[in-house]
């Protein structure tokens, strides 16, 4: 497959990643507030992530090579890990102080079920295209979407373990914590690799 082909696929794959990212971050952010889960609304934040990292991959994509755009957009896909994180972790301990638990965890089951399957192909696909481009930026947004398959089996676990024992009512916010140490080792570790001074552009996939 030549650059162009594999350039055609990563603009197919971040136009998928924003339409689907779309639809599930608005249910479960409708569903994660309806139902007090810190959890599930913070899944659903985390789609938008996935968003704004395929946006950022586009706006690379219109100037393939341009090492100081690569740097930029992998740097920008870091930040907003953190800042991710942050916003869940604190959610996550706001509700362990107040000892506060969602109604109910069917809505996190469904969705974190529809999404692992759903992701799993999308981050195997970002991770050719990204070996093909020899990218870092789209190897951080395959990273996003390898998040996304961590955080959807986090929230299916947490969901399960609440919906068989609702007496742990801490299980949603000990599933959010989780959520943002992964989302934000993620983040670190790109903001780490953009600043880097051995910082090629290359996604080191084969390293």
């Amino acid at each position: 497959m030549t650059g162009t082909d594999w350039r055609r696929r990563a603009l197919w794959l971040s136009g998928l990643t924003i339409a689907y990212n779309l639809v599930e971050g608005l249910v479960s952010m409708h569903f994660g507030w309806a139902d007090d889960s810190v959890a599930l609304f913070g899944f659903g934040a985390d789609s938008f992530i996935e968003v704004a990292s395929a946006c950022l991959v586009l706006w690379k994509l219109l100037d393939h090579g341009n090492l100081a755009r690569e740097r930029k957009a992998t740097s920008a896909i870091g930040w907003l890990f953190l800042g991710l994180g942050a916003g869940v972790a604190g959610g996550a301990l706001l509700q362990l102080a107040g000892r506060r638990h969602p109604p109910t965890t069917v809505p996190g089951l469904v969705i974190s079920a529809l999404s692992l399957a759903f992701m799993v192909f999308l981050w195997r696909a970002k991770l050719r295209a990204a070996k093909g481009l020899d990218s870092a930026a789209l190897a951080a947004d395959a990273a996003c979407s390898r998040a996304c398959i961590q955080l959807s089996a986090v929230l299916f676990a947490g969901s399960l373990v609440f919906l068989a024992a609702p007496a742990l009512w801490w299980a949603d916010a000990a599933a959010a914590l989780a959520l943002a140490l992964l989302i934000a080792r993620e983040g670190l570790g790109m903001v780490r690799a953009a600043r880097s001074a051995c910082f090629t552009g290359g996604c080191g996939c084969g390293h």
